[in-house]
């Protein structure tokens, strides 16, 4: 991750850890935030009305220092069913682990890790990033019950109803194609 801030798009975020959590179970606790305009997710581009706040714990773990924290944002968008502007909380969290060493066997764990760089500064940049992307949810709604467009003719179905739906249930009736067509010339006894 550290060097990789191209990849996030959100300015670096280092913490120069010499001389903190040097033994094992000693903590840090750092805060702060981070000045992002936006951020893409695949196709989609979300606004960040206020950056993204991070608070984190460095422990040391006795091999390793590991990152813990959450991450804040507020975000706005666009609706996935109607495209109207939709707005979001992002409430994601960050875990990382970082080797004093690189390991003799680095099959031995089980999770991803990185190595801790002699000069023991961290950039948060990415971890930040990857929190805020994988708490955007996979669809985006301006409200809950979003009734999104017509199919038909493109209307906000939210300001109401086009009238395309109960035309076109009319017309199908109407055609020889529907599957009951037959059954409109037959006449009932009372």
């Amino acid at each position: 991750m550290a060097g990789q801030t191209e990849f996030s798009g959100f300015p670096p975020v280092r913490v120069d850890l010499t001389g903190l959590v040097e033994n094992p179970g000693e903590s840090h606790a750092v805060s702060g935030r981070v000045e992002a305009d936006s951020y893409r997710v695949g196709e989609k581009e979300y606004r960040l009305t206020d950056g993204v706040s991070y608070d984190v714990v460095f422990t040391n773990a006795g091999d390793g220092v590991l990152v813990s924290g959450m991450v804040r944002a507020h975000a706005e968008g666009e609706c996935d069913r109607c495209l109207e502007p939709a707005s979001f909380e992002v409430a994601g969290e960050i875990q990382e682990y970082y080797l004093f060493a690189e390991p003799d066997d680095p099959d031995a764990y089980e999770d991803d890790f990185e190595v801790l760089g002699q000069d023991r500064v961290i950039d948060l940049a990415d971890s930040i990033h990857d929190a805020v992307v994988m708490d955007t949810p996979f669809v985006v709604l301006c409200q809950p019950d979003c009734k999104g467009l017509c199919p038909t003719c493109g209307a906000n179905l939210n300001l109401g109803d086009c009238g395309c739906s109960s035309h076109q249930v009319e017309e199908h009736a109407a055609s020889d194609d529907n599957p009951f067509a037959k059954l409109r010339d037959l006449k009932l006894d009372n």
